[in-house]
């Protein structure tokens, strides 16, 4: 889980709200400039102390961990004065020299909040990679929310945490939300194929992700928003075109994908820069950028299925060989070979959808 810290050091007259609202969204850590302006916090909420280059107060309060300006001698002889208190180490990068601090403060210290001037990501890159082994933990100072998602995706695991100045009440709700923004697992079902139909020409959908799939992985895909199957990206070999591995030939245009926060999008629908779920054999999810997608007319069959507690469910496809769904185990099954009675893997929605969202109401489809 990546870690929350709200700078209140200049927040002004609504720091008292800010401060409840990050209270409220449990985030990891306040950071002030007085230690005064931590008392009352309950324990959940890591006391920070960041009163920049100046000199410490005598009474350190209950203060948990004390952000230091200044070298690594420094940090050192204050966490001896202090031994009940962390002590971590600031560094602003912006040339060379400093980037250099920031990777042995990375590599040495329990805590290392790191500012880059510079709006590339390069050197957050380096010093991740410089801290590789290392134990501590890395906070990156984030100007704003949509720079604390770069951040916590900078080659691909990301700072341990991030540290943001809010400029308004919602802002600590937001960065939660980035910060916790990984999909959970799916509850994936063996489908139990109960017919096939060829039903003539109309137009699918290929997505094409900006992210390699595993083998084994794919997208949920269903006629219903109440049954979905899993399918197969190209990854698997082919004998007359090279793999596509950022591809799947999803289905016909009205089906069903999911998208994450459990919300329903229509292949239609689906643009550059959308997201879809990744998912694997074993409901394992992860969040995929939509690169494009590719809506031609082809000859499509239809597969129905039905799930142990008798849900049905439907998929249309793309009538094609290469075109294939997946089975328990990561079985591949291609589209044209399937016969009544083969298994798929498939997820049932517990809700019905109105424009995409869950939503407990009736709602019938067939």
């Amino acid at each position: 889980m990546k870690l929350c810290w709200l700078d209140v050091r200049e927040s002004g007259p609504a720091r008292d709200a800010i401060v409840e609202e990050a209270v409220h969204q449990r985030v990891d850590a306040i950071v002030a400039a007085d230690p005064a302006e931590l008392e009352g916090l309950p324990p959940t909420v890591r006391k920070v102390l960041f009163p920049g280059g100046g000199d410490l107060p005598a009474d350190l309060g209950s203060v948990d961990l004390v952000v230091v300006d200044g070298d690594r001698g420094r940090v050192a002889a204050l966490a001896q004065e202090h031994p009940d208190v962390e002590f971590g180490r600031f560094v602003e990068v912006v040339d060379a020299d400093t980037l250099e601090e920031a990777c042995t403060a990375a590599r040495t210290e329990r805590w290392t909040v790191l500012l880059f001037r510079d709006p590339t990501k390069i050197p957050l890159e380096i010093v991740l990679a410089a801290a590789a082994q290392s134990t501590g933990n890395i906070i990156t100072v984030a100007q704003d929310v949509t720079e604390a998602e770069i951040i916590f995706g900078v080659l691909e695991h990301g700072s341990e945490g991030v540290m943001l100045a809010p400029s308004a009440v919602g802002d600590a709700t937001a960065l939660k939300t980035a910060a916790d923004d990984r999909p959970p697992a799916l509850d994936l079902v063996e489908l139990k194929v109960t017919g096939i139909a060829h039903v003539g020409m109309g137009e699918r959908a290929c997505v094409d992700t900006c992210t390699y799939f595993r083998q084994d992985e794919g997208i949920l895909v269903g006629s219903h928003s109440k049954g979905m199957v899993l399918c197969v990206s190209e990854t698997h070999p082919l004998p007359y075109m090279p793999t596509r591995p950022f591809r799947v030939n999803a289905g016909a245009i009205m089906s069903y994908t999911l998208a994450s926060g459990e919300r329903t999008q229509y292949l239609s629908e689906l643009r550059a820069g959308s997201k879809v779920l990744a998912v694997d054999v074993k409901g394992q999810t992860r969040v995929a950028t939509v690169g494009r997608v590719k809506i031609e007319k082809r000859p499509l069959l239809s597969v129905d299925a039905v799930a142990p507690d008798g849900t049905e469910v439907n998929l249309i496809l793309q009538d094609d060989w290469h075109v294939r769904v997946l089975g328990p185990g990561g079985t591949v099954l291609n589209s044209t070979e399937l016969r009544e009675g083969d298994r798929l893997l498939g997820y049932l929605p517990t809700e019905d959808r109105h424009v995409g969202y869950p939503i407990d109401e009736f709602c019938r489809e067939q």
